[in-house]
C-alpha cells in the first residue's frame, strides 16, 4: 500500500512542504516556445482501463468549518475560493496541461492548454435542507458518475454548500494517469495550507507554451527509442562485467514477476460484486481514531495494513453469510497498490507505483487466524520482491506504445484479475485550510473497473482513519452491509488483543433513491 517516504512537513510560509516538489517526467522541448511531456506506459494504462462505465478518475470528498468563509443568510464566499485556486493552481502544472497523441505510435503527451479556463473546472452545488451526510454522499456519488472531458485538463474541484453544522465541502476528483495516491496528497497539499491565515501568492501571468508540430513529435519519440536501445544496450555490458550482481539484482525482479504473473493467470472465485458494473455509484464512508488503530496492530504484531486487509476479509465474508450467498473455500484476491516512490518523487505527478495480490481468507471466522494468514502472506511479499516483479511491467510499458498500451490495458480491465481493490494513503497528520477554512473530514474514491463493483479506500488525516466505499448503483443494500461489517471488524480484533475501541464518528447508511430535488446530472430514462 501507499506510504509516505518522508513525513509532511509545515514549510515557514505556512504552507504543507510537499508542494515544493516539482514533476520529475521526461520532457520533450523542440524550442524555447514548445513543449510537452509524455504519459510514462503505467500513466496510459488508466487511459486504457476507463470504458462507458468504468471512469478511472480518483477523488477526495472533504468537508470543512465554514470559518472566514462564511457569509450572512448561510452561504459560501465562492469567490475567495475562486481568488484561492486561482492562486494555488500554478504549483500543479498538470492542472493547465491537457492531453495530445502522437502521429502513428499513438503515445499520449501532455501540453499547454492554450483554452484554459479556471471556471471550466470548478465548480459550484449546493445540498437541499436539511445538508445532511445521506445527500451529501448521494451528491457526491452524482459527481464521480460524470467522466472528465479529454478536450480539457483532466480535473474537476466541486464546492458544495449546504452541509449540516454550517460546513461545506469539496469534491475534487483528478484522473488517474495523473496521480496516485501519494500525488493526490502532494496535489492536495499543493491546494491547500497549514496555517489558517497563509498568504496568497498573487497570481502570475501564464501563457501556455506551443505545441511541437507533427513531424516535431514523430521525430523525438524516434530518437528517444533509440536511446533506450542504447541504454538496454549498456545495460548488458555491465550484468557482463559483473554477472554475480546483476543475477542477484534482475533474479529478485524477475522472481517477483512471475510470483505476480502466476497468481494472476487463475481468476479467483466469484461474488456477487464481481459482474459488469453500470455507470452509477454509491458510497459510504465513516471514519476511526487512529491511533487505536495502531495500538491493534502493535498488539498483534502486524502493520495497520495487515489490520485493514484483516477487516476487508472478515466484512466481506460476513455480507456474504448475511445476505445468503455462499462463502467461497477458496480465499478471495484483493490488488493493493504499493508505492515505490522515492523521497525526492513526493510531489511528481504520475504515477509511481507496483502491486501486491494478496488471498483474503473470507472463509475463516476468527479474526486472530485471519490475521495471522494475512501478515505471514504479506511479510513474504515484502521479502519476496512482488513489488520490483510490477515495476518491471511499469517499465515494460514505457516502451510497448501508447497504442499497444491502451490496448492492453482494457483487455485487463475487463477480466477478473483480482476480486476488488484496497488503498490506504497516509495523508498530513496536521489539519489544514482552504482559504483559512479548516479541513475537518477527508474521504479518498477509487475508480472501479469493469468487473469490480466495489472498491476500498482510506486515508490518514489529522489523527483519523477514514474508511471509504464506492460500489456499483446496481450492488443494492450490500454496500450498508460491508460498511456495519467493517466497523464491527475492528471490534472484534481490538477485542482479541485488549484495546478499547470508540464508537466511529458515523455508521454508515445507504443513500436513499435520490429525489430530483437532489438529483445533480440527468440521468437516462
Amino acid at each position: 500500500m501507499p506510504v509516505f517516504s518522508a513525513p509532511a512537513r509545515a514549510a515557514p510560509d505556512g504552507t504543507l512542504a510537499l508542494r515544493s516538489a516539482r514533476p520529475l517526467l521526461e520532457a520533450g522541448v523542440a524550442d524555447g516556445m514548445t513543449h510537452y511531456e509524455r504519459l510514462s506506459g503505467l500513466d496510459a494504462c488508466f487511459l486504457g482501463f476507463e470504458t462507458r462505465n468504468a471512469y478511472m478518475h480518483v477523488a477526495v470528498t472533504a468537508v470543512f468549518e465554514a470559518g472566514p468563509l462564511a457569509r450572512r443568510g448561510g452561504g459560501i464566499d465562492l469567490e475567495r475560493i475562486r481568488r484561492h485556486f486561482e492562486a494555488r493552481v500554478p504549483l500543479v502544472p498538470r492542472f493547465r496541461q491537457r492531453l495530445c497523441h502522437l502521429p502513428v505510435l499513438g503515445d499520449a503527451v501532455w501540453v499547454d492548454d492554450d483554452g484554459f479556463d479556471l471556471m471550466r473546472h470548478l465548480r459550484h452545488a449546493s445540498l437541499p435542507q436539511p445538508g445532511s451526510v445521506e445527500q451529501l454522499r448521494t451528491r457526491c456519488a452524482e459527481i464521480l458518475e460524470r467522466p472528465l472531458d479529454r478536450r480539457r485538463p483532466l480535473w474537476e474541484a466541486w464546492v458544495i454548500e449546504g452541509v449540516a453544522g454550517g460546513r461545506f465541502a469539496l469534491v475534487a476528483k483528478v484522473h488517474h494517469c495523473i496521480v496516485d495516491g501519494i500525488a493526490g496528497m502532494g496535489m492536495l497539499a499543493a491546494l491547500l495550507d497549514v496555517a489558517p491565515d497563509a498568504e496568497l501568492p498573487a497570481p502570475e501571468p501564464w501563457r501556455p507554451r506551443s505545441v511541437p508540430t507533427t513531424a516535431q513529435l514523430l521525430r523525438d519519440e524516434v530518437g528517444r527509442r533509440a536511446r533506450g536501445a542504447a541504454d538496454a544496450g549498456r545495460a548488458l555490458g555491465r550484468v557482463l562485467a559483473d554477472p554475480r550482481h546483476a543475477a542477484a539484482h534482475v533474479g529478485s525482479a524477475a522472481g517477483g514477476l512471475w510470483r505476480l504473473v502466476g497468481t494472476g493467470l487463475a481468476a479467483p472465485p466469484a461474488v456477487r460484486f464481481n459482474r459488469p458494473i453500470g455507470p452509477h455509484r454509491d458510497v459510504a464512508w465513516t471514519s476511526v481514531d487512529l491511533a487505536t488503530v495502531k495500538r491493534v496492530a502493535h498488539g498483534l504484531g502486524g502493520t495497520v495494513n495487515d489490520v485493514v486487509l484483516t477487516m476487508v476479509s472478515g466484512a466481506i465474508g460476513a455480507t456474504l453469510r448475511e445476505l445468503g450467498d455462499p462463502v467461497p473455500d477458496e480465499p478471495l484476491r484483493v490488488l493493493v497498490p504499493v508505492s515505490v516512490r522515492r523521497a525526492e518523487e513526493l510531489g511528481a505527478a504520475g504515477n509511481r507505483v507496483s502491486l501486491w495480490l494478496v488471498p483474503l481468507p473470507v472463509a475463516e471466522p476468527d479474526p486472530r487466524c485471519r490475521f495471522d494468514r494475512i501478515r505471514a502472506v504479506t511479510e513474504g511479499l515484502k521479502r519476496g520482491g512482488e513489488a520490483a516483479g510490477g515495476t518491471v511491467v511499469a517499465e515494460a510499458a514505457n516502451w510497448a506504445g501508447g497504442a499497444v498500451v491502451e490496448t492492453l490495458a482494457r483487455i485487463v480491465g475487463s477480466t477478473r484479475v483480482c476480486n476488488l481493490i484496497v488503498t490506504n494513503v497516509p495523508g498530513p497528520p496536521v489539519p489544514l485550510h482552504l482559504a483559512g477554512a479548516r479541513m475537518v473530514e477527508a474521504y479518498p474514491h477509487l475508480p472501479l473497473f469493469e468487473r469490480q463493483g466495489l472498491g476500498v479506500a482510506l486515508l490518514s488525516y489529522a489523527g483519523r482513519l477514514a474508511i471509504c466505499l464506492v460500489a456499483d448503483w446496481d450492488l443494492g443494500g450490500a454496500l450498508a452491509v460491508v460498511m456495519r461489517r467493517l466497523e464491527s471488524g475492528l471490534d472484534e480484533l481490538a477485542a482479541t488483543v485488549g484495546v478499547p475501541v470508540e464508537p466511529s464518528t458515523a455508521r454508515a447508511t445507504r443513500a436513499r433513491r435520490r429525489s430530483p430535488v437532489a438529483t445533480l446530472v440527468r440521468r437516462p430514462a
